[in-house]
């Protein structure tokens, strides 16, 4: 990344604006968006900041490339998420206040869409804007990262239906709340007796909107999200999601270059798979901490190695227990129902990723952090349920 450089000391380029702020945004994107030099980049900087009146055509430019990359399949967590793992905070703040920008100007794209700009606006802060030419730089750093986005399977299915459902914001609050006590408490067994509960409700959900099924066939099918698996020891994470998703109900196919993982399923599922696997996710980051400060406290000092081992096993014992737990018999009036959900969640899959391979996790071999992994999966594990029938009208 090219270093701050004071906007007077590039003066040199303020001529030949002949008043026109849209060819100097052009020859400054010509000079900076298609190479990776950073002179280049300075001169596109320089052109920016030595005119004032760029700053609107500026601002409707990168509108313009936000548009573009909803157009090839992004949503604006992934933007984010990229952003901030390719740049920094500061091309973070800008990519949000781009998002925002275009939100009033772009169509309605459903409540999960809502949600992601709502968490942009929770994450602004108004820090001082920068000289000109460390603004302007800032700008083209970022415009020429989202000029080179990829086109991602669009979440998007045109045959989706979107059926209310009403109970869904209660339960996925009392699940919120549960799991937010499992990763607060200090206690292994309270925290198991949380997870266990949350797990309950998520399957006892996924069974309700079966009966509602069952009952009065519904116009919705399948819709899909993108769950961050971001480094370090990303595949021991992907691991986890998957073996969440799997017990809920959805399909994961994970997307290692971008740091993601699409999640397939219905759309209460979703939801239920999200909040788990955050859950399990800073669960796992707390016994970890806990077992390497007793590695350390026993004189043997631990590494990546320890870390990677740990998860991986984490993850693979969770994933036993969550399929032990979503094993919890229903009523024969359901099974056609149920197996129809999971035909059309695979169909989805399969459809959105023509083509997948199977990863090995890699860098296991910490015998230590296996076995102590393991433990805190137990201490995490999710109970049996009893049986599933449908309600009383």
């Amino acid at each position: 990344m090219s270093s701050s450089k004071n906007s007077g000391t590039h003066g040199d380029t303020n001529g030949d604006t002949n008043g026109d702020p849209t060819g100097t945004v052009d020859r400054a994107f010509r000079a900076a968006l298609y190479t990776d030099d950073d002179s280049a980049l300075d001169t596109g900087a320089s052109l920016l900041a030595a005119d004032p009146a760029t700053d609107t055509e500026l601002a409707r430019r990168g509108a313009e490339f936000v548009a573009q990359a909803w157009r090839r399949g992004w949503q604006p967590a992934d933007v984010v998420r990229i952003v901030r793992r390719e740049l920094d905070d500061t091309h973070v703040r800008l990519a949000a206040a781009l998002i925002r920008a275009q939100a009033p100007d772009d169509r309605p794209r459903g409540p999960r869409w809502t949600a992601q700009l709502a968490q942009l606006e929770e994450s602004d802060d108004n820090s001082p804007r920068a000289d000109r030419f460390t603004h302007a730089t800032a700008v083209l750093e970022l415009y020429r990262l989202l000029l080179r986005l990829p086109a991602l399977e669009p979440l998007e299915d045109p045959r989706q239906g979107h059926r209310e459902a009403r109970g869904d914001a209660r339960m996925l609050g009392r699940i919120r709340a549960l799991l937010a006590k499992a990763e607060a408490t200090g206690f292994p067994e309270e925290a198991e007796a949380l997870t266990a509960k949350a797990q309950e409700l998520m399957a006892r959900h996924s069974v309700d909107e079966a009966l509602l099924d069952a009952r009065a066939p519904a116009k919705d099918t399948p819709g899909a999200c993108r769950i961050g698996v971001e480094p370090p020891y990303e595949q021991a994470k992907a691991v986890l999601l998957d073996a969440v998703a799997t017990a809920n109900h959805c399909r994961a196919v994970w997307n290692e270059p971008f740091a993601f993982s699409t999640v397939v399923g219905f759309e209460g599922d979703l939801a239920a798979v999200e909040l788990l696997y955050t859950s399990l996710l800073v669960q796992a980051q707390s016994a970890m901490a806990k077992a390497e400060a007793a590695q350390r406290a026993g004189g043997r000092r631990r590494t990546k190695t320890f870390r990677q081992s740990f998860l991986a096993a984490y993850a693979h014992r969770v994933g036993d227990r969550l399929r032990t737990a979503a094993e919890a018999p229903v009523t024969d009036d359901l099974l056609p129902v149920l197996a129809s959900r999971e035909v059309a969640v695979t169909d989805r899959m399969e459809r959105m990723f023509p083509r997948t391979t199977t990863t090995r996790l890699r860098g296991v071999s910490d015998e230590a952090g296996w076995t102590e992994g393991a433990r805190a999966a137990d201490r995490a594990q999710v109970g049996n349920r009893p049986r599933l029938s449908p309600r009383p009208e």
